[in-house]
């Protein structure tokens, strides 16, 4: 009797999709992809070390020692051994009983190496799409079709994906929230979850929009609304025993009335005992009034002074700062450049944990200026236009534990170095981000939605960008566009002009003789 052919599904090249940027848990991910998908999916820890379950969706239950090798993915042993089992894949497809589920690799950027193998080279088996239709099993050593699956992974940044598995991954950038998307999830979803876990209902505790907007700003420095979640826990329980003593002191108030009528019993109640009067101690106080309001002085109380203040104005009281844009994986911040310059031999100082092409950056901008020193009447303090002539200059990135790296620094320091050796202040609602060449040239860069958004929320009025960058302005909300205004900037004498009130005039040259001899 001939055994049953297989039956053949046509194959199709999977959509592999990663996501990058604001730092989201495996469950909303699965959340989110069970509900697109209508379908239901199962979560399996990948990875060994990290803060969230790495998951795999589609695959089997938790275990308590998640893998850290490549043996789980297609198993390195055989049926001979004992305890051997098909991989995580094979395993999963078992569970789910279709072959076309959607798999979820979270935080794919965390994989680690072991002297079992590397799971990042398994993987390559698995996400090829010239390969996975004719996927291996070791345990049941037969082929098998991974075409039809989806696979889904997320992950904080890209540096650390090999460059072998990126290569089969289509990125897909998720930016961080604006304050008013903040303020929007807060109410509708994080609040609520923060009463209900806590035993509180809305009739006793009152957070306005505005506290919300003073625990985004003052309180949290992030792209998305974890902190900000911790936050509104904290103030949750403070107000929960807020309550709980407030239903123990009504207790309290109603025990003389209860207490027995026998005179042996008040004897012993108020001689035994002995409390202070009502109004001399604290713990006997009427109860709080409901609602509890939470405002910016509550606050202070539960969450102790404020973590983040607005300093622009303040640091940029002196010649020799400015303010720049950076990109990190938690969304874009505001990022500051000090110089100063003392005596000395024309060294250049640079301090902050900066990266090779930042240094470099930093190179080509004194280069720059030290070449336009004329043009712009840049001079030294001995009034020479050679500015490293017996000067040395300090350039400072502050938050020095914060490695610093990339060239869109480089208009910041030349507008910071403008204004050390021009002794004008730079504009303190200024922003700028572009990368700079020999020229004054202003090349484009990337991460211009999340740097708008962190000069937004910063308070910052004008935002100065590369002119090859201004499509990038489209995917910044309206609102947030209209609060702002753009300088498009394709030279270094435009940046210039829009870094200073008044502009950044150029030294006029003396006019050649006109003869008519």
């Amino acid at each position: 009797m001939s055994s049953a052919s297989p039956i053949q599904i046509p194959s199709r090249l999977p959509l592999l999709l990663t996501h990058e940027g604001v730092l989201l848990p495996g469950s909303t991910m699965r959340t989110s992809v069970d509900s697109a998908r209508n379908l239901q999916l199962v979560r399996s820890r990948l990875l060994k070390g990290t803060s969230l379950q790495s998951t795999i969706l589609g695959v089997i239950p938790n275990t308590p020692d998640p893998a850290s090798d490549a043996q789980d993915l297609p198993p390195l042993h055989r049926r001979t051994y004992v305890g051997s089992m098909p991989g995580r894949i094979i395993n999963g497809l078992k569970t789910v009983g279709v072959n076309n589920p959607v798999f979820l690799l979270d935080e794919v950027d965390k994989l680690g190496k072991s002297l079992q193998g590397d799971p990042a080279a398994a993987l390559l088996e698995v996400l090829d799409p010239e390969q996975n239709h004719n996927f291996t099993d070791h345990y049941l050593n037969v082929a098998f079709d991974l075409s039809q699956v989806l696979f889904i992974a997320t992950a904080n940044t890209t540096a650390t994906i090999p460059a072998a598995l990126l290569d089969r991954m289509e990125v897909i950038p998720v930016p961080g929230y604006t304050q008013e998307e903040k303020i929007e999830i807060a109410h509708r979803h994080l609040i609520p979850k923060q009463l209900e876990h806590h035993g509180l209902t809305p009739l006793q505790i009152q957070i306005p929009q505005p506290t919300t907007l003073d625990i985004i700003t003052r309180y949290t420095r992030e792209a998305g609304v974890r902190s900000l979640d911790r936050k509104l826990g904290a103030i949750c329980r403070a107000v929960a025993v807020k309550v709980a003593e407030g239903q123990r002191k009504e207790a309290k108030l109603e025990c003389p009335d209860t207490a027995p009528e026998g005179e042996g019993g008040r004897e012993h109640v108020f001689k035994d005992t002995e409390p202070e009067s009502i109004s001399d101690s604290p713990d006997l106080a009427l109860p709080p009034e409901m609602p509890i309001l939470i405002d910016f002085h509550a606050l202070k109380d539960i969450l102790g002074p404020p973590m983040y203040d607005m300093e622009v104005s303040e640091r940029l009281s002196q010649p020799g700062v400015a303010i720049g844009l950076a990109w990190t994986p938690l969304g874009g911040e505001i990022m500051f450049v000090e110089a100063s310059r003392m005596d000395g031999e024309g060294q250049l100082t640079l301090t902050g944990q900066l990266g090779d092409v930042m240094k470099e950056s930093a190179h080509l901008a004194i280069s720059w200026l030290r070449s336009n020193a004329k043009k712009y009447h840049l001079t030294n303090a001995s009034g020479s236009f050679d500015l490293l002539d017996n000067t040395d200059i300090h350039l400072h990135f502050p938050a020095g534990a914060v490695t610093k790296d990339g060239p869109s620094a480089g208009v910041t320091i030349v507008t910071c170095l403008a204004s050390l050796f021009s002794g004008r202040l730079v504009r303190s609602d200024v922003a700028m981000t572009g990368e700079i060449t020999l020229r004054g040239l202003v090349l484009p860069v990337g991460g211009i939605k999340d740097k708008v958004l962190a000069a937004h929320r910063a308070g910052l009025k004008c935002i100065v960008i590369p002119q090859r960058n201004e499509k990038d302005l489209e995917e910044i909300p309206g609102h947030v566009r209209q609060d702002l205004s753009f300088v498009r900037a394709g030279r270094l004498d435009d940046v210039l002009n829009a870094a200073f009130d008044g502009g950044f005039p150029v030294q006029a040259r003396p006019g050649a003789l006109d003869s008519k001899l």
